[in-house]
């Protein structure tokens, strides 16, 4: 997670299932450094660090399906696995990040190394819904 987006959350600013949240590419080689310290989708495209590719659009796709759980002392956030359909691309991350609140960054995700696609379906598989292993977690 964002460091601004922590402190964001605890001042109230992002209401993760109501607001507009988009996962967008982070291409292979970025020029930009991008995690804890990333505040904003901006910093991704003022560094030009955002995948392209046939049949990407810029800005990435909105999240479906977020649902806010509580297990025992941890919250969670899970969301349905995002799925690009027919792209011919390579990426080696992904943004996630809310719109609705200015574009403000949420999560970085590192794929560990380049994910490729070509002409086929590009999805981003979130891990299991729980607090061990949920993508955003609070304890």
């Amino acid at each position: 997670m964002c460091n601004s987006f922590k402190k964001e959350l605890l001042g109230g600013v992002h209401d993760l299932d109501t607001d507009i949240l988009k996962v967008a590419l982070i291409k292979n080689t970025p020029t930009g450094t991008y995690g804890g310290v990333t505040t904003n989708y901006s910093d991704l495209t003022s560094n030009s660090d955002e995948a392209v590719g046939t049949n990407y659009l810029a800005g990435g796709q909105v999240l479906d399906s977020a649902v806010i759980t509580l297990s025992g002392n941890t919250a969670f956030v899970d969301f349905a696995d995002e799925l690009f359909s027919k792209l011919t691309i390579s990426a080696s991350g992904a943004m996630i990040y809310n719109v609705t609140q200015g574009n403000k960054a949420v999560a970085i995700f590192n794929f560990g190394g380049p994910v490729t696609s070509t002409n086929g379906d590009y999805t981003i598989v979130f891990p299991a819904a729980d607090a061990t292993n949920a993508v955003i977690r609070i304890t």
